[in-house]
Formats: structure tokens, sequence, C-alpha cells
């Protein structure tokens, strides 16, 4: 081999190492627990919820995982459930979930509020995610892939019927569907891509349509993956988790949790946050400052950088008074973080008029101090009695988190 050629050759290799190994050391050095197995099954660590509340737990134990606040305590409400993301109730008082990777949904029947059997129903679906009931028949259950959503009568023989088709060109595949309170039915659907302008204006959106998929219409749009979202119990305002994009250092941009309203452009991917311009990905000269009021929205809350914050909940008024209305959020952890964050629940203390006071940690323990993950939680459904329950992609378990 030519000499020059062989001393340029090295030159490549030494340099594209080092890229590798900073890129690496700046990005990727959390990424343990987000991609191994879990350190430990964590139903030998949490006792199964017996349907008796008052009962010993093992709360009291050296070895518990997780940290609570005082007055809750927390059960295993089912496991085996690989995958798990989003729970729906359905009008018989049963449960269904999504088991996104897996591709299934599954059927959990309870009695007096304690699962009594499981079975998985709906297979073979392209990324289940989003679940949703029908506001005015309680047997009508709607299930978002990542190429449509579909509607199915519970408990017959009848198959599925297509209402909406949705884009699967790459990205984020996960589609999150619920009904809000004018009836009309609203999925989320992520970008394509980490930071980019889109091609499909459905990308990194919101859109909303009738009940039989007719009238599909851009709701709000900026938004880079808004994966969950709720509506406050007084306002009836749409509440969204958005999740920033990601190789900005592990504080920047933030994950945001958003009142989303008809019409609104969150900025994304030219802006994030408190309408901050994102001049790494935007080289654009403007007329008018980018990322300002009234043309694009700030968050309502930011949330800390790569938390990947994903289900959301109000507070019921059956739980303790300090903490009606105020939400509960999920953060399933980062990836690409050089120190693991996330991998908790927290609680979002509102006033009295919805505005931001502070975040709490409220369940910690997940990751463990060697940065193993003992689990990740997805989805915050509360039930009817005001129990929370809490689905873990990773531990494949629901959690049952109530206070005594």
């Amino acid at each position: 081999m030519n000499k020059h050629l062989k001393t340029g050759l090295i030159v490549v290799v030494i340099i594209t190492g080092g890229f590798l190994l900073n890129f690496y050391w700046q990005n990727l050095r959390g990424i343990k627990p987000a991609v191994q197995p879990v350190s430990e099954d964590i139903t030998d660590l949490i006792p199964p919820y017996s349907g008796t509340e008052g009962e010993p737990q093992a709360v009291n134990r050296t070895d518990f995982p997780l940290s609570l606040p005082e007055g809750f305590e927390i059960s295993i409400y089912a496991k085996d459930l690989p995958e798990a993301r989003v729970i729906a109730r359905d009008g018989q008082g049963n449960l269904w979930v999504s088991q996104t990777k897996k591709g299934s949904v599954t059927l959990l029947e309870l009695d007096n509020g304690q699962v009594v059997s499981q079975s998985e129903i709906f297979r073979n679906l392209n990324n289940p995610h989003g679940l949703a009931i029908h506001p005015n028949d309680g047997l009508l259950l709607y299930i978002a892939e990542e190429h449509q959503i579909s509607r199915v009568r519970l408990y017959t023989e009848g198959g599925f019927e297509k209402i909406a088709d949705l884009p699967t060109d790459d990205g984020h595949y996960t589609r999150t569907i619920g009904f809000g309170a004018d009836g009309r039915l609203y999925v989320s659907i992520g970008s394509t891509c980490n930071v980019c302008d889109e091609s499909d204006p459905r990308r990194a959106a919101i859109y909303s349509m009738n009940d039989d998929g007719s009238d599909f219409r851009e709701y709000a749009k900026g938004l880079r993956n808004s994966v969950f979202f709720a509506w406050h119990p007084s306002t009836q305002e749409m509440w969204a988790t958005d999740n920033g994009r990601d190789l900005l250092g592990d504080d920047i941009p933030p994950d945001e949790i958003n009142i989303v309203r008809d019409g609104a452009n969150f900025g994304w991917p030219i802006c994030y946050g408190k309408n901050i311009h994102d001049t790494n990905f935007d080289k654009n000269t403007y007329v008018r400052p980018p990322c300002q009021e009234p043309f694009e929205t700030p968050s309502h809350i930011d949330l800390q950088a790569r938390s990947a914050a994903l289900g959301l909940g109000f507070v019921p008024e059956s739980w303790p008074a300090e903490y009606e209305d105020d939400l509960i959020v999920a953060f399933h952890g980062s990836w690409n973080r050089s120190a693991p964050t996330g991998y908790k629940l927290v609680r979002i203390v509102l006033d009295e008029q919805g505005n931001y006071a502070s975040t709490q940690d409220f369940i910690t323990g997940w990751l463990a101090s060697d940065n193993s993950a003992l689990g990740r939680p997805v989805g915050v459904f509360f039930q009817e009695d005001g129990a929370l329950l809490v689905t873990d992609d990773l531990a494949g378990v629901i959690y049952r988190i109530v206070a005594k």
C-alpha cells in the first residue's frame, strides 16, 4: 500500500474514532438502563394487590426498591404484560391494555376491582398504542396502530372497522387517541425524525375527527412527540406532554407540558420550551424574530430534559386535599444523557388557576444506583375508586398506587 495512502487512512480512522468516542461520551454514556433487561424482577420486590386495602405491604422491607410519599402504598396489579403502555376501561368495568412492541391488546377482567383473568385478545397488530372507549358506547373500542385507527365491538365476533389512515414514514410510531368533551376523537402523531422540516403536515401534530373518522383536521402543530394527553377536569382543556429533540447536551431542550388549544403552533422544529429559537437547527434569517406569541405558543411547563415525559393524569378528589387537581406524570427515562434521569413518577403542583408551582418527585427508585433499571413507568390511569394504575413497559407490569 502506498505510504501516503496508508498514513491518510490511519488519520481518517483516528479522526472517526475520536468523533465516535466523543459522541458516545456526550450522548450515550447513560444509555444502559434504557437498553438492558431489568436488573431484577420487580414482582419479587413489590407485593401483589390482594383486593383488600390496609393489609401489611412490603414497604417496610429494608430491600424495598421504591420510595413513596408518606401515606401511600404500591402493589403489583397485573404482571406478564411485556411492553404495556396504555389502559382503557370499557362499559363492563374491565380494562384493556396495549402492548405496543408486542403487537397486542390484552383484556384484564376484573371482579371487585381485582384482576381475575388476563387474555391477549387482539394480536399481530402494527405497534398498537392508543386505546379509547366511545363516550356513549362502552363496548366500542378504538385502537390506534401506527398506520391506522380502527374500532371494534367488544365481546363479539365482529372484526375491525378502519376509520382513518395515519402516516407511517418512519420516525416516532406511537399514536395516542382520546375523546374530548366535544365528542371528537383526537390523535397525536409524532415526528419522522429528531429534528427536521416535515413534508407531511400530519406529522408532529395533533388531529381530530368525528367518531367515524370523518372531518379529519388539524388541531395543533409544532409538537415533536406528544405521546400522551389528558383533559383538565374543570376546564376540559387538553394538556399534553411533549418530548424535546436530542443531541443538544444533557439539559437542552426541556421536555414540556403544554395546554393544547385549537390552532396552536408550538414551533417545532425551530422553537422549543418558552419560545426559544433552536439556532443549532435553524439558520434562516427572518423579517420578524421567530418563536414569539401569537405566532408560536410557548410551553406551559418546562421539565427536565431527557426525562421522556409520557403519561399524565389529574389527581381526583379522593386523594389527600393537597394533591387535588395536581398532575402525576410518568418519566419514562433518558437514553441519550451522560447521567441518566427520569425513571420515576413526579407530581406537578398547580395552583387553583392551573398555574405551575413546582415539580416534586412522587415515586422514585426504578433507577438503581448502578444505573440499571427495575422498570420504566409509562401510562397513568386513575380508576373510579381513585386508585392510580401505572403501566411499565420494561418490567411488564401494572402498578396500583393508593393513599392509605
